[in-house]
């Protein structure tokens, strides 16, 4: 009898996470891994949103639960970030201690550190705690690439 033969499909090879269904959550955004894929048009300018409005991390004084409003926009260059994997990050930060302007600014380089865009904002709302809001936005611009000469 011949055995079934089990090929991955292209697009969602090398994702860890949503080639294996995996729903488990992680305990801090160190342990969280993003994941991204190979973008198929690098010749184009287009933003891609993430729109996450129900964030929650812990106040690093209190211990006590900060609700948010977390946006991410990215203009992809090689790589996208995968979505599951992001939801996955971002749900981390649920049990880590860290000050509005500390995630925000971690949230953004591991985006760049996932996917090195062409640009990327993160923009952090936060739900008032003592009567004051705190909103915070980081951007990234990426270097712009020097076309090498040609030698003779």
């Amino acid at each position: 009898m011949k055995k079934a033969k089990t090929s991955v499909n292209p697009k969602i090879e090398g994702l860890t996470l949503l080639a294996k269904n995996e729903s488990g959550y992680f305990s801090s955004p160190e342990e969280a891994k993003l994941e991204s894929f190979a973008n198929r048009h690098p010749g184009r300018d287009y933003w891609i949103t993430f729109d996450c409005p129900d964030f929650t991390s812990l106040c690093p004084v209190t211990g006590q639960p900060d609700f948010g409003h977390i946006t991410i926009r990215y203009l992809a260059d090689q790589r996208c970030v995968e979505s599951k994997s992001l939801k996955m990050y971002l749900f981390s930060f649920r049990n880590h201690n860290s000050f509005h302007e500390e995630v925000v600014n971690r949230i953004l380089d591991d985006v760049i550190s996932t996917c090195a865009p062409r640009r990327a904002i993160v923009i952090g709302n936060f739900r008032p705690r003592g009567g004051i809001a705190i909103n915070v936005e980081a951007e990234y611009n990426a270097p712009e690439k020097k076309a090498g000469k040609a030698k003779k």
